[in-house]
């Protein structure tokens, strides 16, 4: 995969996460717990983040084994298959406590193959 097409896939990640930010913003726990239609909204942008994940491939797992991006990948299958199994809490604690991970990530490499050198 090119760079730019990396630099296009690690852009969509930024935008979903701003996106799950964004609509979180002021939200706590229970209210989206409670909020079908916020959970359905972040699910889709957890759906896109996850498609981008599997567009790039395995490139980054052994420089971010932390983040275990495999799991990344299959979360969109499991978003769009098996979604009677994903629960909200489980939601809300992928994006408070991963997604700030992800987004740094994605940032740094996104500089890396802007400039060139990825």
């Amino acid at each position: 995969m090119s760079s730019e097409r990396v630099s296009r896939r690690l852009e969509d990640i930024l935008e979903n996460i701003e996106r799950i930010e964004d609509h979180l913003r002021g939200t706590t726990k229970a209210k989206f717990l409670e909020d079908d239609l916020l959970n359905d909204g972040i699910g889709r942008c957890l759906e896109r983040i996850a498609e981008a994940a599997r567009k790039i491939g395995d490139r980054f797992d052994d420089r971010y084994a932390e983040l275990n991006l495999h799991a990344l990948r299959r979360l969109g299958i499991m978003l769009r298959h098996d979604y009677d199994a994903i629960r909200p809490e489980l939601i809300w604690h992928f994006v408070k406590n991963e997604l700030p991970k992800l987004k740094k990530m994605a940032k740094a490499e996104r500089k890396v193959t802007d400039s060139g050198g990825g």
